[in-house]
């Protein structure tokens, strides 16, 4: 019964799509707009003076080489790092399928495997492309009965096996190489979150926020961890990462917690949000959890961006920073982007804050507060930020400054992806490939 009541409000959430014949191809390549009239590089001037929401402008930054090539393949910290790519983005093409009606609700994610990326249409059919942007093997699963409640998929692979998790409760696993189905489980409520594969079993969380360590073999439960939740539920992706023999996650309300990899055993929580805020979870949003070293970190749209001890969960440091998109650590370094389009770079160890950037600054003040980040990865020499109006905005590393605007299309897309040379991104009805 619980199942289906869970089923039933997350499909009224997230329900409306439809199927497109049309979606076995990759459109010609086009050229990309470059937003041209409005970009200014802004230098910093000691007579000039200086925003409120701006700091140390004139502090320039240099990323050591070795931090490059972090692994993008079933990354059990999150922390994305300095990823290789450093591309012309001069054209975009794209496959497509039919509209996903509340893409703007939702998180979904293209996921890289070594030998190319997954994705999924709005019936549940699984799109696996090589680094070509080939289509190896489409691969759906479901009944009709469950085509028509549109699933959300959620994926995690290693060299073998891709473990799905979906919005209607089902877990499944198939063959990375040919899409076959290797095994099906239902749940008693629908998933929404990562999942992260280790060794011979995966971990995903459910929407009741209870964490789930899940056999990858045969699909069958191993142990379960329930964490306190509101009734009004949140349909924010939830987080997790593996460290250390921990796994840690966070839920609905705010609270991360570690337990034992092995048998589920409680090893510390830490609740960030007073009990005031329980009535009013759905409203909670907060970034993904990352790890690096020996600290947690992650922020909220409650302008709090924490950084806990792995070991023992205790605070290290908070900052008064407004963001939901994941954080990037990179050696002593960590980049956000507030949800009013600030670059922040901080200390990791002390959490000071060693600049500031304001990236909206270039946009008139009605596109200015409409625009919302939604995820960025650092190149080489620089910062692509994706944004909810379909631009993407390329900020110099060094500088902080926004050197370009490109128009890739209209509404939210993903946070984008980079693979052989080209950078990805998801939309509702398509993904895009610029090159």
């Amino acid at each position: 019964m619980n199942r289906i009541l869970y089923i039933c409000c997350f499909v009224f959430l997230i329900s409306g799509c439809s199927l497109n014949s049309k979606s076995n191809f990759w459109t010609k390549e086009k050229k990309i707009i470059e937003e041209k009239k409005n970009v200014k590089i802004y230098k910093f001037s000691k007579n000039k003076k200086k925003s409120i929401s701006e700091f140390n402008t004139n502090i320039k930054l240099n990323l050591e080489e070795k931090f490059f090539n972090i692994s993008q393949v079933n990354n059990l910290d999150n922390n994305n790092g300095i990823t290789s790519y450093e591309g012309n983005l001069i054209n975009s093409s794209k496959y497509k399928f039919s509209k996903i009606k509340n893409f703007n609700k939702l998180e979904p994610d293209l996921i890289f495997h070594d030998n190319g990326l997954f994705f999924f249409d709005n019936k549940g059919t699984i799109l696996k492309f090589d680094t070509n942007s080939k289509l190896i093997w489409k691969q759906n699963i479901y009944s009709k009965k469950e085509k028509k409640m549109n699933p959300i998929l959620f994926f995690a692979s290693n060299n073998n096996i891709l473990v799905v998790t979906d919005s209607i409760g089902t877990n499944y696993a198939l063959k990375v190489k040919d899409g076959k189905l290797l095994w099906k489980n239902n749940h008693t409520s629908p998933f929404n979150s990562q999942i992260k594969i280790y060794k011979d079993k995966f971990f995903t969380i459910d929407f009741e926020s209870t964490l789930n360590c899940i056999s990858l073999t045969n699909g069958n439960k191993i142990w379960e961890v329930k964490t306190e939740d509101s009734f009004v539920k949140s349909i924010k992706k939830l987080s997790l990462i593996i460290k250390n023999n921990l796994v840690i996650f966070n839920n609905g309300i705010g609270d991360v917690t570690a337990v034992d990899i092995n048998n589920g055993n409680l090893v510390w929580q830490t609740p960030t949000q007073s009990s005031t805020i329980y009535g009013e979870a759905f409203k909670l949003k907060i970034s993904d959890l990352i790890s690096e070293s020996n600290s947690i970190y992650f922020s909220n749209n409650k302008s709090e961006f924490y950084s806990l001890d792995i070991e023992s969960g205790i605070l290290n440091w908070k900052q008064n920073i407004n963001s939901t998109v994941r954080p990037v650590v990179v050696g002593n370094l960590i980049f956000t982007i507030s949800s009013a389009g600030l670059l922040v770079v901080i200390e990791k160890e002390e959490g000071e804050i060693i600049r500031i950037t304001d990236l909206f600054k270039i946009l008139k003040n009605k596109e200015k507060k409409a625009t919302k980040p939604i995820g960025f990865i650092l190149g080489k020499k620089t910062i692509y930020l994706t944004n909810n109006n379909g631009k993407l905005f390329l900020i110099d590393i060094k500088s902080g400054n926004t050197k370009k605007i490109l128009k890739i299309t209209k509404g939210k897309i993903s946070r984008p992806l980079a693979l052989d040379g080209n950078l990805y991104i998801a939309r509702d009805n398509s993904i895009i490939k610029l090159n």
